[in-house]
């Protein structure tokens, strides 16, 4: 953990995982450890760049957390909806920003973000795609504008591809 340990802010990062083996990922399309540390620094290096302190959260492929960072001084209220965020990404398959295009009033699935024990529908969710194409988890960042966020958002979930 000498990432953590050298880093100019102090973070809380928790990683659950019931294997390290690569293949597990291959089999069942489901995020990493290693792959949720990475989509997870990734965004925060990005945030660092753009000063911009936020809450992000990396959910596998059953939308279960796998990996959460709370930056310094970013919003005690983001950490939920950080978490919500990548929830409802998984959970849709869809940029979070997308989906509440359609959950506006008169939208063909008004009032969807009060199932699920709540939704998140505005910019800052994504899901995470791997190599193959295939949704192997999500990630959701909040504290920054919806822009920022997405923009932060989309730099983990790209890091997966590369």
């Amino acid at each position: 953990m000498n990432i953590l340990k050298n880093a100019k802010i102090y973070a809380f990062v928790m990683i659950l995982a019931i294997s390290s083996n690569a293949s597990h990922a291959q089999i069942t399309n489901d995020l990493t450890h290693d792959e949720a540390l990475k989509a997870l620094l990734t965004a925060k290096k990005n945030a660092e760049e753009s000063k911009v302190l936020v809450n992000i959260a990396v959910v596998d492929a059953g939308a279960n957390l796998k990996a959460f960072i709370r930056m310094d001084e970013s919003y005690l209220g983001s950490i939920d909806v950080a978490i919500k965020k990548a929830k409802t990404a998984r959970y849709f398959n869809i940029d979070t920003g997308k989906l509440g295009e359609l959950t506006q009033p008169g939208g063909i699935i008004y009032n969807i973000e009060l199932t699920n024990n709540g939704l998140v529908s505005f910019p800052g969710g994504l899901p995470i795609i791997n190599k193959e194409g295939k949704i192997i988890g999500a990630i959701g960042v909040s504290g920054g504008t919806i822009d920022q966020d997405r923009a932060i958002a989309t730099a983990g979930a790209k890091a997966i591809l590369y």
